[in-house]
């Protein structure tokens, strides 16, 4: 997991004034928009009288057909396979390749009698059938405007990854994570398998690494104050998936049309496999499974590269790994490394000697240059976070930077190719709004910055960059309640970033069609987060003068008001209208909502003038 103890900078977020009108029944609702769209006149009615035609053979287009068809009799009772309608639904593999389609791209045409949905393969038809679901209204009169659609991605990597480690999910959790993302053409499940809080993989050779690591003591409360295992305490927190169902699982991604790229985390974040397996790091301490503690000084999480017998059990594991995902790519992390205790051990310093290594930063180079080999002999290639560029790194790997672009600028400049994670931008378990409103947890990642992601640095050539994910670490996320509340929107707005064409980017029409979105999430129970709708308190500490403020909204077109007097702010309250705000004379508390027309829509902050003013001194951080 990757940790800060500061607050990301919004800039640019105050500049985010746009004079629209919102409306959340526009007739184009597509997240992420088209490449492009023709708008026609008419819709489609979805009536008894639809049919779908079917010009292909293809097994996984009838997978995908079928369903489709479940989900339009699930929302509406009709049924699709009926053969004697006189409106169609055709589905058309294109018999010559059109190259702008790709293997993704679709074109779509619907008129009032007929929509034709056309692709050069299975997945674009998958997608352009995501679309049609889509531009169905929430309820009632099941029309789909007409429209002429183009449409294929800007990027051919667009994941979400899921940290099971430090919460586990269960395997229909795990599904409807996929159901979710797919809706919004997602095409890669990174799955963070491993951590020191849990092994969550079977390994038939090595049965103790989910019969002890995959399970910890019970902790509820503040990630990170826990206490570590008592004596006698059982370990009953915790899970993991069989092969089969890591089997089932792959199937059905791969029905969807979703790769699952797994994650192994080494050489450190290994306390589970530590745990498991004992003697595999450089102090040979033995440790619990962390259930959500952090000790001074650091436990000793990480494998020993000096010691052969870590290589003889990673082989074993990858074995059965690589046998199990079809992905050509495997992720081993190579994060976050705590090398004190190799630069303390003598048979680290004596290892590092006779291999010629100057220090211990080369030898995590020889470890991950020692699993790029492993992993070539099972046929897959090596991801690793950004870390795995310390003391140079092996030709074949691939770079996931997270640590902001720097790494993926680095690794793109060495001809290694990159998936750009950014955490300021992409992590999606920080907070989404103002952390006096928002469950606990660290930094801050806006939907606004999620939206204004640009994959490719200035300078860098963009066949380098794979593309990027969405990724959502869990320690404070204990539920799959709350992982929803954390993914979504935030994860709409990346689709958007990762599918769509960059000069299309326009925030205030994403958001129009955002909102529209938000009334089909209402409909599926989905638990999605409405931080957008809060206001956004901007502190400035002022030479010689106490804090001042400004504000501002995510969503366009809101009102604020606000009051000082320990009062609650309503339609009576001050209005605010964009001036400079000081505190009067006497108050310590500013309390803040916001409107749209003469009903409330954000959440009520209240901010106290202490807690405004120390955040006002962190330079350059907006909360």
């Amino acid at each position: 997991m990757k940790h800060f103890k500061y607050l990301v900078s919004l800039s640019g977020l105050v500049l985010i004034l746009f004079q629209v009108q919102v409306r959340a029944d526009i007739r184009y609702p597509l997240i992420p928009a088209p490449v492009s769209l023709k708008e026609l006149p008419g819709d489609f009615l979805m009536d008894q009288s639809v049919r779908l035609d079917i010009q292909t053979n293809d097994e996984r287009v009838l997978g995908s057909l079928h369903w489709f068809s479940e989900k339009i009799k699930s929302l509406t009772g009709l049924d699709l396979q009926q053969k004697k309608g006189n409106k169609r639904i055709s589905i058309v593999l294109l018999k010559h390749n059109e190259p702008s389609l790709a293997k993704e791209g679709y074109h779509l045409k619907i008129s009032p009698q007929n929509v034709l949905l056309e692709a050069n393969g299975a997945e674009g038809i998958f997608y352009g059938l995501q679309s049609i679901l889509q531009l169905l209204p929430p309820a009632n009169k099941w029309a789909i405007p007409a429209a002429e659609i183009t449409d294929y991605p800007r990027f051919g990597w667009r994941g979400l990854m899921l940290d099971v480690s430090r919460h586990f999910f269960t395997k229909d959790e795990v599904k409807r994570f996929i159901d979710e993302m797919v809706r919004y053409k997602f095409n890669v499940f990174h799955w963070h398998l491993t951590d020191d809080q849990g092994w969550r993989i079977e390994i038939k050779q090595l049965p103790e690494l989910t019969r002890h690591g995959g399970f910890r003591v019970h902790r509820e409360g503040a990630w990170g104050s826990f206490l570590p295992a008592l004596e006698y305490e059982k370990a009953t927190d915790g899970g993991y998936y069989t092969q089969d169902d890591i089997k089932e699982i792959v199937q059905y991604a791969a029905e969807r049309f979703v790769t699952i790229l797994p994650e192994i985390d080494v050489p450190g974040h290994s306390l589970a496999f530590i745990s498991s397996y004992p003697g595999l790091n450089a102090t040979k301490k033995q440790f619990s499974v962390n259930a959500g503690w952090r000790n001074t000084p650091r436990d000793d999480n990480a494998l020993d590269p000096s010691n052969e017998e870590v290589y003889v059990k990673l082989d074993m594991i990858f074995t059965e790994v690589a046998k199990l995902f079809p992905n050509p790519y495997i992720h081993i992390g190579g994060d976050e490394a705590y090398k004190v205790y190799w630069e303390q051990s003598s048979n680290c310093k004596e290892f590092m000697s006779k291999n010629g290594l100057k220090n211990a930063d080369e030898l995590q180079s020889y470890f991950i240059k020692r699993l790029v080999k492993i992993l070539e002999s099972k046929g897959k290639k090596l991801i690793g976070w950004d870390e795995i560029l310390q003391g140079g790194l092996a030709p074949e790997a691939t770079v996931m930077s997270w640590r902001g672009m720097q790494g993926g600028i680095d690794a793109a400049k060495m001809n290694h190719e990159v998936i750009m994670t950014p955490w300021d931008y992409v992590y999606l378990d920080l907070y989404q709004g103002d952390p006096s409103a928002e469950p606990s947890t660290y930094g801050m990642c806006r939907l606004t910055d999620s939206y204004r992601f640009e994959p490719v640095p200035e300078g860098i050539d963009e066949k380098l960059i794979l593309g990027g994910q969405g990724n959502l670490w869990t320690e404070s996320v204990p539920t799959f309640r709350h992982l929803e509340y954390m993914l979504w929107p935030r994860s709409m707005a990346l689709a958007e970033v990762y599918w769509s064409p960059k000069q299309s980017r326009n925030w205030p029409g994403f958001f129009e069609r955002l909102e529209s979105e938000f009334t089909k999430l209402d409909i599926a129970d989905i638990n999605y987060a409405r931080s957008c709708y809060d206001v956004v308190v901007i502190p400035v500490q002022e030479s010689g003068q106490s804090v001042s403020l400004t504000m501002t909204t995510e969503a366009p077109n809101l009102d604020i008001y606000y009051t000082f007097d320990e009062t609650n702010p309503d339609l009576h309250a001050s209005k605010y209208n964009g001036e400079t705000l000081y505190f009067p004379p006497g108050s310590s508390n500013l309390k803040v909502v916001s409107y749209r027309g003469n009903k409330p829509i954000g959440k009520q902050l209240k901010l106290s003038k202490e807690e405004l003013t120390k955040r006002s001194l962190q330079q350059h951080h907006v909360y």
